[in-house]
């Protein structure tokens, strides 16, 4: 049996590329709750750094397999959709700000500047996938 009959028998192409596919996502999560949860500031952008080449190896892998036609993709995103769950997040994020910003006034720790924001999102595709 060749080296191409063996890899194929252990598993297809795709169905592999779909196993790292899926491990690089769970990768993410897993540096994402260490980056989050890590207060050495070192430790803290060494994750950061990691999740952000992790997410860039998924992407590369997505698109590949894209346009290889081995990845279909379910359903498409409305923009509308997308523009309200960025509203949303927002809202979110002021009123955390708000409440952090009170919290830390009624104890004397003068006033609160987030250094966090949302960023505005380019306009892009009307229909967007989520892979």
């Amino acid at each position: 049996m060749n080296m191409t009959q063996n890899n194929s028998a252990f598993m297809q192409d795709e169905d592999l590329l779909y196993t790292i596919l899926a491990d690089l996502k769970r990768t993410v999560r897993e540096y994402t709750t260490a980056t989050t949860e890590s207060s050495c500031p070192s430790i803290r952008q060494l994750f950061t750094q990691l999740t952000n080449e992790t997410l860039t190896m998924q992407g590369e892998l997505f698109n590949l397999m894209k346009q290889l036609n081995m990845y279909s993709t379910s359903s498409s995103a409305l923009r509308q959709d997308i523009d309200k769950q960025i509203q949303d997040a927002k809202n979110t994020m002021q009123k955390t700000n708000q409440f952090v910003s009170q919290k830390l006034s009624s104890i004397g720790n003068g006033s609160y500047n987030p250094s966090f924001h949302i960023p505005e999102q380019p306009n892009i595709h009307q229909n967007h996938t989520l892979n």
